[in-house]
């Protein structure tokens, strides 16, 4: 599948780059998908609940009634979890939802998604760029150009950028990674995939 090049005044430069069949032309799995944006939807959760167990509550722990003859149920005191502030039976502990996923999964739930987005033709390509300094406006002109304005973005760099990436920090519906950081989760949140050129030759190997 070839794309054609743009440069970052939105102009078609009249040059095309070839997409990886490899990468950008598979048959998406859709279940390894599933499982690499559960893991990283998981390793994002703190996971510090936690509710107060019987022992940990405030309060006397004189037993509130006789044990037979009241004419109701037996009661304990008054920490009980039966009773308004009292305490929570099973409730939430500390725990660490992180799991595992073998390399060739996630490399695999990498490609489909990329290759979906291929499909529905929301890969593009820009041609290398840099900004002398961080400025918002150079992004938001950017994305102007290339007609994109209500879209959700994936700007994919070689290598890390500062001033690109000071420069669309405030928007939130640009999202600029490196070659290295593009995740399955972060494909499948953007409308339209922009490659630098630079960024395309290396993805193959990125993603073996």
């Amino acid at each position: 599948m070839e794309v054609s090049v743009y440069n970052i005044k939105g102009e078609d430069t009249g040059r095309k780059v070839t997409l990886s069949d490899a990468v950008f032309g598979i048959e998406p799995n859709d279940h390894v998908i599933y499982l690499a944006v559960k893991q990283y939807m998981a390793n994002r959760r703190q996971g510090t609940h936690k509710s107060k167990e019987r022992s940990e509550i405030s309060g006397s722990t004189r037993k509130l009634g006789r044990q037979k003859g009241g004419g109701g149920a037996r009661r304990g005191d008054i920490n009980s979890p039966l009773l308004v502030g009292g305490a929570r039976v099973f409730g939430p502990k500390p725990r660490d939802y992180s799991f595992k996923l073998n390399k060739k999964v996630k490399a695999l739930a990498r490609c489909s998604a990329l290759s979906y987005k291929a499909a529905g033709n929301a890969v593009m390509v820009l041609e290398d760029f840099s900004f002398d300094s961080p400025k918002t406006k150079q992004i938001i002109d950017l994305v102007n150009n290339l007609k994109l304005s209500d879209k959700k973005l994936l700007l994919v760099m070689k290598e890390s950028d500062k001033n690109v990436y000071l420069s669309a920090r405030n928007l939130g519906k640009v999202n600029v990674q490196t070659v290295t950081g593009v995740n399955t989760y972060n494909v499948l949140n953007a409308n339209v995939l922009l490659f630098t050129e630079s960024a395309l030759a290396m993805f193959d190997n990125n993603l073996k």
